[in-house]
């Protein structure tokens, strides 16, 4: 397997300088494949892995070369991982992502940024961007990666793939780094539905919740997130979709708003992110990234006073979600507000469509509910999806709506002027 070296990412008089290094998996990659059972549901299916999960006899990076260095190579894999070997596939790498998962843009600092292979000029997404380079380019059938705040979908939605985020604690951890703990979350990418729903049963733990979609809603507050162009497309895929499932209706957050939920999770996940890594950071110094390192500093920051009181918010918005949500509802919405920024995107951009994709993507984060993101067609030459979120327990339902709807996907096309 070759690898590209790219430089370091690098902020230029206020431009972002994204050093595209082409290859969706990391310098320090296994030496070699890494084969599976020789019968299984996934037998013949090769998976790319997210360098957060152990493979046994490498070294787990996270993004960051200083904790690769600082640790041993792995004694056995992951186990989400050996679940994958069990089930007849062949791990044939491990990809690039995010430094310490803190950030949805697909960039690193010291690996490059694997490129989108459905539209070159613009940012994979994060922080499971090798991940999803990979799938959309052909290099896998399926790979993993986890989902902290849009993590899966967010690449997914700008590779034009199929990517879902498990309800939390569906997804086995076990052998894997973690980020913030109260909205980690595992999830997978596959070029088609078929291939997505086969991983369901091999990677998805416990009992769910299966049923018929019986409502479909529009959130109010998500029509005014996003841009009209997408929300034209989105709703477009869903009156082509009217003979595969239910009308969507309207409903509304009932006086929340989303920006609340969202700045509330970016406390929490700050302060959790900071007990995650901040002994390493302050004992090691390492060299963090551009916007890691000012992340970084922001989370040590957080008190325990902070977070607590947006921990207070995050209760009443799971609430709120979980009753939008019973079983048999979904929420439709654009899995992200705008096109993917282009690689050449000004700070100020790329801290603005990150806000914006967060209102978006919170819902899911902050309740555990899963979430699909399904590729609908292209906008002005890139991808645009629609994301479902249904009811906990769920995903197996989401997986098979995948699979009904996947004669839309792809099928869209817009141009605006």
């Amino acid at each position: 397997m070759t690898h590209r070296r790219s430089e370091v990412d690098s902020h230029e008089g206020g431009w972002v300088t994204h050093h595209v290094s082409q290859a969706a998996f990391v310098p320090h990659d296994i030496d070699e494949a890494v084969v599976g059972s020789s019968t299984g549901p996934l037998s013949g299916l090769t998976v790319a892995v997210k360098d957060m999960f152990d493979i046994a006899g490498s070294r787990t990076s996270g993004g960051s070369p200083a904790w690769r260095d600082a640790h041993p190579p792995a004694g056995e894999h992951a186990g989400a991982v050996r679940s994958l070997l069990d089930a007849g596939a062949t791990i044939i790498g491990k990809t690039v992502c995010d430094e310490f998962f803190y950030s949805i843009t697909g960039s690193n600092a010291h690996f490059g940024t694997p490129i989108n292979p459905r539209s070159p000029d613009r940012i994979p997404g994060g922080s499971s961007s090798g991940s999803a380079s990979a799938t959309a380019s052909g290099a896998c059938d399926l790979a993993i990666g986890s989902d902290t705040g849009g993590s899966v979908r967010i690449p997914a939605a700008h590779c034009g793939i199929y990517g879902i985020r498990t309800t939390k604690d569906r997804f086995d951890f076990t052998g894997a780094m973690t980020m913030a703990p109260s909205f980690d979350a595992g999830g997978w990418f596959a070029s088609s539905a078929g291939v997505l729903r086969q991983a369901g049963p091999v990677l998805l733990r416990g009992p769910g919740q299966l049923a018929q979609v019986r409502a479909v809603l529009v959130l109010d507050e998500v029509r005014e997130a996003a841009t009209d162009p997408v929300t034209r497309v989105v709703t477009d895929a869903l009156r082509a979709t009217s003979s595969l499932m239910p009308a969507a209706s309207r409903a509304n957050l009932a006086g929340a708003h989303l920006d609340d939920w969202r700045e509330a999770m970016r406390v929490v996940q700050a302060h959790e992110v900071w007990e995650t890594f901040g002994e390493f950071v302050t004992s090691r110094q390492p060299t963090l990234g551009p916007g890691i390192r000012e992340r970084m500093l922001l989370a040590s920051g957080i008190s325990d006073h902070d977070a607590a009181e947006a921990r207070s918010v995050l209760r009443e918005a799971t609430h709120r979600m979980e009753s939008l949500t019973p079983v048999g509802t979904v929420i439709a919405l654009p899995t992200t507000p705008d096109l993917a920024p282009l690689l050449d995107s000004t700070a100020q951009e790329l801290e603005s469509y990150r806000v914006n994709a967060m209102r978006l993507v919170c819902m899911a984060s902050i309740s555990g509910l899963p979430q699909v993101s399904l590729p609908l067609g292209m906008l002005n030459g890139a991808p645009v999806s629609l994301s479902l979120i249904g009811w906990r327990g769920g995903d197996e339902a989401l997986l098979d709506l995948a699979v009904a709807l996947s004669p839309l996907a792809g099928s869209i096309i817009h141009t605006t002027a």
